[in-house]
């Protein structure tokens, strides 16, 4: 059997959308889950011209929450062929910030090290 490969190509108005090859002609039986709860609506259709099947997931409103929300697709043998990611909210924006501030104060550390180096060099 060929190997199946699911690429996104955009995440727009709510709608995951990607590309499916390897499957041929036979409809590609996926899924496509959150928290191990499938989520419904996932939809097929074949692109003759282009070889692929397009991929449809819509991501239902109640599963957008602050946090980190990862949905999976697998196909009908439980394989996960792609996943994709979600984050908001508040704390996490605070602790995003918190990383960028350490990593400006190691950078200027860096830099003032450097510099030192090649005074003395």
């Amino acid at each position: 059997m060929t190997r199946l490969t699911l690429t996104k190509t955009q995440l727009r108005s709510g709608v995951w959308e990607g590309e499916l090859t390897g499957a041929g002609a036979t409809e590609p039986k996926l899924t496509a889950s959150h928290l191990g709860e499938v989520i419904e609506g996932l939809q097929v259709s074949h692109d003759a011209a282009h070889d692929v099947w397009r991929v449809t997931v819509p991501i239902p409103a109640r599963l957008i929450s602050d946090g980190v929300q990862t949905f999976v697709i697998c196909d009908d043998q439980d394989n996960v062929l792609d996943s994709f990611t979600l984050i908001s909210g508040q704390a996490l924006a605070e602790d995003m910030r918190a990383e960028i501030a350490l990593l400006r104060s190691e950078l200027d550390m860096l830099k003032q090290s450097f510099r030192r180096h090649c005074n003395d060099g």
